[in-house]
């Protein structure tokens, strides 16, 4: 097995992990974050009907200034879709760090959407 397969397999236990305990419904979706190598993106999802209700990633044309990879374009996400989910009618939301360590970026996207009015 290649290193970067096995990296990416852990992080897909540590995910099932939080997965187990972490469930998204209309009235508080779960907020799931993905971050790559260039990129990262957040989307707040109701798991009982199986739909994402607002998203924001770095590759829109809105935020593309931001950069991608970096804690900047992070919080600028983070913002975003905080900005979505209250348009949306969303307060409160149940975090999904994505089997990521809650440190750098995915923290950064967090500490933006709950100056932004998110609760969680």
């Amino acid at each position: 097995m290649a290193r970067t397969d096995h990296k990416l397999e852990l992080r897909r236990r540590r995910h099932a992990r939080v997965r187990r305990r972490v469930h998204g419904s209309a009235e508080r979706p779960r907020l799931a974050v993905f971050r790559s190598n260039k990129h990262i993106s957040a989307q707040l999802i109701d798991d009982d009907a199986g739909r994402t209700m607002a998203a924001a990633s770095s590759v829109e044309n809105v935020l593309r200034d931001a950069g991608g990879g970096n804690v900047e374009a992070a919080r600028a996400v983070g913002a975003l879709v905080a900005t979505r989910a209250k348009d949306a009618g969303i307060t409160t939301v149940v975090f999904d760090r994505g089997g990521f360590a809650y440190h750098g970026r995915v923290a950064a996207l967090a500490d933006a959407a709950r100056a932004e009015g998110l609760e969680f």
